[in-house]
């Protein structure tokens, strides 16, 4: 009931992502009184397998010869983001904010179920990853669709209605579905990290470029997945949670606006470099979580592709240099002690 009234006045408001940041905001409010609920892991990785085909319906084959044909642009973007997490995780560590590496894993600017697996698999303190990534994703999330709002209310069409369980396609529905849940389920039993987003994306992608699959994802199934998403990352802040990190929260909370900063610098820099407009360089540079911010960009009027795939680049840099830049971040700290 306290999802659907927020998700009702958030789109009421003609935010995007309503569904999403309306879930979230009752998912904390539920978990701030010990309400203990949660989302089923299968569950999660289902939702996760459809937002993984929203990002590849948006990557048409123009718009992956526009990423190769800007590569150095995603490259300097994506290595500016990651040098910047990790210096403001290095700070954070040589001020003793957080033990080890932590800090590095708690600020890293992949997807953040991925992120609180690998930080525990590396040996960081997972309780403050997990309150690090989510905060990082709440706030992020919620002050990106507050901008589209503004940027785009002012020209905002007049609403449509809804045809919720509209299919074109039985057919392409089906292959869909099964690329959705059937992948992902694969991907998360195989404990691939972020595989069951990123496989169906992938996947997806490459079929769709081949001309062999249409994605078809009806409304309804993308309201589900959107709050499924919204209440796995507001579930987790629980009071337990808030209470051992709450003497880092400033910190927590000053870093986060610094690597918010340095996305809008970036944006600026897509902006201004490569043409594009500035809400959709501002969503492709924002450091949230891939899929909360590709829920945003398929309800704003951006280029999708572009920060789908800009958001895919920066995700999967980070797994691949995730282990080697908390390593040398750590090994600096002590040079530097």
């Amino acid at each position: 009931m306290i999802s659907a009234v927020f998700g009702w006045a958030l789109t009421a408001l003609h935010l995007p992502a309503g569904v999403l940041l309306g879930c979230m905001l009752a998912g904390i409010v539920l978990s701030s009184q010990e309400i203990r609920l949660g989302i089923p892991i299968p569950l999660f990785a289902l939702a996760q397998g459809v937002i993984g085909c929203l990002m590849a319906k948006s990557l048409q084959p123009s718009t992956l010869a526009k990423v190769a044909s800007d590569w150095p642009i995603f490259l300097g973007a994506t290595v500016s983001m990651i040098a910047a997490s990790a210096g403001l995780g290095w700070l954070l560590m040589r001020r003793q904010v957080f033990p080890g590496t932590t800090a590095v894993w708690g600020l890293a600017p992949g997807a953040a179920s991925a992120m609180v697996v690998m930080a525990e698999a590396y040996g960081a303190d997972v309780r403050l990853v997990a309150f690090m990534q989510y905060l990082r994703v709440a706030v992020v999330t919620a002050v990106a669709a507050l901008v589209a709002h503004l940027w785009t209310s002012h020209a905002a069409p007049m609403a449509t209605e809804v045809h919720w369980f509209a299919v074109v396609n039985a057919g392409d529905l089906g292959w869909t579905l099964l690329l959705a849940f059937g992948v992902s389920s694969m991907a998360r039993r195989l404990r691939i990290p972020g595989g069951a987003m990123v496989v169906p994306l992938v996947l997806g992608a490459a079929l769709q470029a081949l001309g062999i699959l249409v994605i078809e994802l009806p409304p309804a199934l993308l309201a589900v997945s959107y709050a499924v998403v919204g209440w796995s990352i507001g579930l987790r802040f629980t009071r337990t949670i808030l209470r051992h990190a709450l003497r880092a929260l400033p910190a927590v909370l000053g870093s986060i606006l610094v690597l918010m900063g340095v996305g809008v610098v970036i944006a600026v820099g897509l902006n201004q470099l490569a043409g594009h407009d500035p809400l959709t360089a501002y969503l492709a540079s924002s450091p949230g979580g891939a899929d909360s911010v590709a829920i945003i960009a398929a309800t704003s009027a951006v280029d999708a592709g572009f920060v789908m795939a800009m958001q895919l680049a920066r995700f999967l840099m980070v797994l691949v240099l995730g282990p080697r830049v908390s390593k040398f971040v750590a090994a600096q700290s002590r040079i530097d002690r």
